[in-house]
């Protein structure tokens, strides 16, 4: 009998030992993390929403043009402008706000009174997005959850007395749109954010705090940031991703980027990024990438809400659209951020932009969503015509409207052409391994869509 239950416990370790094998699939370690596939649903959505909001939202300020050789555009950057006695911040904060009133004391301003999840959520999938991505903190430390480590420093406890990721995230999701947070590894101002005590900063603070927002929010998105100060070593970066990956509520479906230490961009991460067209690793990013990678940016100059921006800072809806096609046409994705005011209020100028990018996405969204980009050497190269592939189907996309025929040379067969949103077929020839598409002429009112056309060749092969 004791021989049977000795037995029988040591199946049950081995089982318990087997389980722990298998759960634990990732190692802390890059060359074991960099092994995971991105989730498929993300690489297939292609278009989200980026959201600035916090403390940073009430003086909204940055100057909108280069002062003396200086292009200070970023609002949300307005508590680090003052702490290093940036002239152009401290000059404006004093006029404002007078000598004496700290960067704290906007936390009772920041009142989001006119805060509506419903809406924006429905805003955001009225664009056409995908997935939604919001502060969760800045580097200025103010949280948007009443988080256990900022017990004081936070939405709950200051200004709008709620939890704005809680409702944010569940009006999202009610949408049917992906939810992730942005998330700051460094605080300005935190007094363990320093040498010799970075270590405790990580341990007691930044770990804890994350695994805080996947456990109470559950977010399908992690967007780190501000991890250029150390490196993910010792911040030990591979250690939270191996809970994230392999413990965590969010284990299968969760995407991060590649902020994760000084030395992890375009290197590390389900995708690297890549911001304002500033590209850190040409060979990761672009045309010839074969990694997930993602382009995000302001619709304006900033991320943060700056009042001082004014039409001229703006991209148009086309100019908006043609980021979108180039991203996606070169294995991209495109975060476009808004950023609302203190009140809660998003500006209509960035409500107009998104609806107009929803409007063009009803009707030519099958280039876009889950496409893959066209990197044959016979595509033809033009700073007018992009080009994705789905299953069979080729995708040209036209960012302005071609009067002359559009060749296309090196094909084996093609099927039907087509324009997205235009009832009749397309005239074309296929000859000797050559396409030629004639676009009709249209009197506005005939023209499917605004912006930016679709041709779409069925049953393509090369």
């Amino acid at each position: 009998m004791l021989a049977k239950l000795k037995l029988k416990g040591i199946c049950l370790l081995l089982m318990t030992l087997s389980f722990v094998s298998l759960s634990a699939q990732y190692h802390p370690d890059w060359d074991s993390l960099d092994k995971r596939e991105t989730p498929k649903w993300w690489k297939e959505a292609k278009f989200g929403i980026f959201i600035h909001w916090g403390l940073y939202s009430v003086p909204a300020y940055a100057p909108v043009n280069e002062v003396d050789g200086i292009y200070e555009k970023y609002a949300e950057h307005y508590y680090n402008r003052l702490l290093t006695g940036n002239k152009l911040f401290q000059n404006f904060h004093t006029k404002q706000y007078g000598e004496h009133f700290k960067y704290g004391d906007f936390a009772p301003l920041f009142k989001a009174e006119y805060f509506n999840p419903d809406e924006w959520a429905a805003l955001f999938r009225d664009a056409g997005a995908k997935y939604v991505v919001l502060t969760s903190k800045h580097h200025d430390g103010f949280c948007l959850w009443p988080s256990t480590q900022s017990p004081h420093w936070n939405s709950v406890a200051m200004g709008p007395h709620t939890d704005l990721i809680g409702e944010l995230s569940a009006s999202v999701r009610n949408s049917g749109l992906r939810f992730g947070l942005y998330y700051s590894l460094l605080e300005w101002a935190h007094p363990l954010y320093a040498e010799p005590t970075i270590e405790k900063w990580v341990d007691s603070h930044m770990i804890p705090q994350m695994k805080e927002l996947v456990n109470n929010y559950k977010p399908e998105i992690i967007f780190s940031d501000g991890e250029w100060d150390y490196d993910s070593k010792t911040l030990k970066s591979e250690k939270f991703l191996a809970w994230l990956y392999n413990e965590s509520p969010v284990k299968n479906t969760v995407v991060v980027n590649d902020r994760w230490g000084k030395e992890t961009r375009s290197k590390h991460g389900d995708y690297y990024t890549t911001e304002y067209d500033l590209v850190h690793n040409q060979e990761g990013i672009g045309d010839k990438a074969d990694h997930p990678w993602e382009e995000s940016r302001g619709i304006g100059t900033s991320y943060g809400y700056n009042r001082f921006e004014t039409t001229n800072h703006y991209l148009s809806s086309k100019q908006l659209i043609g980021i979108l096609i180039d991203k996606v046409a070169n294995g991209g994705n495109f975060l476009l951020n808004v950023g609302p005011d203190a009140t809660g209020m998003i500006p209509v100028v960035m409500m107009e932009r998104l609806l107009d990018i929803g409007k063009w996405l009803k009707v030519n969204g099958e280039a876009i969503y889950s496409s893959q980009p066209w990197k044959s050497p016979n595509k033809p190269k033009s700073d007018n015509i992009f080009f994705t592939r789905k299953e069979e189907n080729l995708y040209i996309i036209l960012k302005k409207w071609e009067k002359a025929p559009i060749v296309l040379s090196g094909l084996k067969s093609t099927g039907k052409v087509e324009l997205l949103g235009y009832p009749d077929v397309l005239t074309s020839k296929y000859h000797q391994g050559q396409l030629t598409i004639t676009l009709p002429l249209l009197t506005v009112d005939e023209i499917p869509s605004a912006h930016a056309w679709v041709i779409k060749v069925s049953d393509f092969s090369e």
